[in-house]
C-alpha cells in the first residue's frame, strides 16, 4: 500500500467511507476533494454482477459523453482515397495507410485514437501487436472500423468513450474534468450508465449493479448509492 500524503489523507476526510452517497451529492464531494494544482479528471469505476469470462456476460461499448471529456483527442485514421478528404475534413489529425503504418512501426505513437476503413485492416493487422496492447487497434465492435469515418472521427473528438469490463467485473471510465462542475459531470456520467444498463447481459442473474464510485485522479473514491439509479436506461 503506498503511503499517502498530507493533502490527501486531508481530502480524505472530508469524505464518509462508509457512507453511500446520492448522486448528485458524490459528484459534489468529489470536485470538493480535489486538491491538485492542475485540473484533475473525474473516474467512475462501476462492479456489475457479471463472470467475465463467460463471452455471453462480457460487457463492452462506447458512448459519447454530452459534454465531452475536457481534453483534445487525435485521431489517426487509415483510409484510402475519398475516405482521406473525408477524414480531413471532419478533423482528424493524421490521415494515409502505408505511410502511417511505416511510421508506427518506427516508434511514433503520438495520437489517442484510431479509425480504419474495412478495406484497410489487412494493412493495420500488421502492426496490430503495437496497436493492441495500448488499445489504439481499430476495432468493429467499437465502431473505429468503418466507412463512415467522417461521423466517427467527429464522435470520437466530440467525447466518445470505449469501455469493457474486466476480470474482476469491473468496468472504469473517465468522465471530464473538475472544472466542468457538478452538472456536465452528472450529464456525462448518467449517459454512461445509462448505456451500461442497457449492455445488462440476458445471463446475468441477480444483482446487475453492485457497486459504483467515483474519484478524482488524486483523490479518495466516493460510494454512490445504487438503489438511487436504479432506473436508469429503462
Amino acid at each position: 500500500m503506498p503511503k499517502r500524503g498530507k493533502k490527501y489523507k486531508e481530502s480524505s476526510s472530508k469524505i464518509e467511507s462508509a457512507k453511500r452517497y446520492d448522486f448528485t451529492e458524490a459528484i459534489d464531494a468529489a470536485i470538493s476533494s480535489s486538491y491538485a494544482k492542475f485540473d484533475e479528471t473525474v473516474d467512475v469505476a462501476v462492479r456489475l454482477g457479471v463472470d467475465p469470462r463467460h463471452a455471453d456476460q462480457m460487457v463492452r461499448g462506447t458512448v459519447v459523453l454530452p459534454n465531452g471529456l475536457g481534453k483534445e483527442v487525435k485521431v489517426l485514421v487509415f483510409a484510402k482515397g475519398e475516405k482521406e478528404a473525408e477524414a480531413r475534413e471532419a478533423g482528424a489529425e493524421f490521415v494515409g495507410n502505408e505511410d502511417l503504418v511505416e511510421k508506427i512501426k518506427e516508434g511514433w505513437f503520438g495520437f489517442d485514437k484510431a479509425i480504419a476503413t474495412p478495406d484497410m485492416m489487412g494493412t493495420v493487422g500488421k502492426i496490430g501487436r503495437l496497436l493492441g496492447p495500448r488499445g489504439l487497434m481499430p476495432n468493429a465492435k467499437t465502431g473505429t472500423v468503418t466507412f463512415d469515418v467522417g461521423k466517427t472521427v467527429q464522435e470520437l473528438k466530440a467525447g466518445k468513450i470505449e469501455f469493457r469490463v474486466e476480470k474482476a467485473g469491473i468496468v472504469h471510465a473517465p468522465m471530464g474534468k473538475v472544472s466542468f462542475g457538478s452538472q456536465k459531470l452528472i450529464e456525462n456520467i448518467s449517459a454512461f450508465l445509462e448505456t451500461i444498463m442497457k449492455l445488462k447481459p440476458s445471463s446475468s442473474k441477480g444483482t446487475y449493479l453492485k457497486g459504483i464510485a467515483v474519484s478524482t485522479t488524486m483523490g479518495p473514491g466516493i460510494k454512490i448509492d445504487t438503489a438511487l439509479i436504479k432506473d436508469l436506461g429503462k
